[in-house]
């Protein structure tokens, strides 16, 4: 299994891990947990919640891009260190992505999503540049 790979599996645990504390923060007037209602909108209603939520989906939406970018470099012989480079880097831009989400630091926030999206971008691209890179 290649970095990369332990790349895709830790994006999946990044947005997943990013709901958590959402559900046990305890905010004045917006309800406890209910597991029995977990999309429930009023319980994410404004505040951190909110953010958190907004940084969980956001999670789930750029997953699909950086997954099949990863495998469609690796499958296309495209340096695989460059590729293990990169989705480490991607990584940690989404995590701090994350932290700049739930921290509410909007502009921050947008210059993290669009370092990430290129990222991205550059993996699903290096098997079209693989004959111009080093190996």
């Amino acid at each position: 299994m290649t970095i990369a790979e332990l790349c895709i599996f830790a994006s999946v645990m990044l947005y997943l891990v990013t709901i958590v504390p959402a559900k046990w923060i305890s905010v004045e007037g917006a309800g406890r947990y209910d597991n029995a209602r977990p999309r429930d909108p009023a319980f994410y209603h404004g505040g951190i919640r909110e953010r958190a939520l907004g940084a969980h989906q956001n999670g789930i939406e750029a997953f699909p891009f950086f997954a099949a970018a990863v495998l469609l470099a690796e499958f296309r012989a495209a340096p695989q260190s460059l590729i293990n480079e990169l989705s480490v880097l991607f990584v940690i831009v989404r995590a701090a992505y994350v932290l700049t989400y739930i921290g509410d630091r909007p502009s921050l926030r947008s210059i993290l999503w669009a370092i990430g999206f290129l990222i991205t971008a550059g993996i699903f691209f290096l098997p079209l540049l693989r004959h111009y890179l080093p190996i």
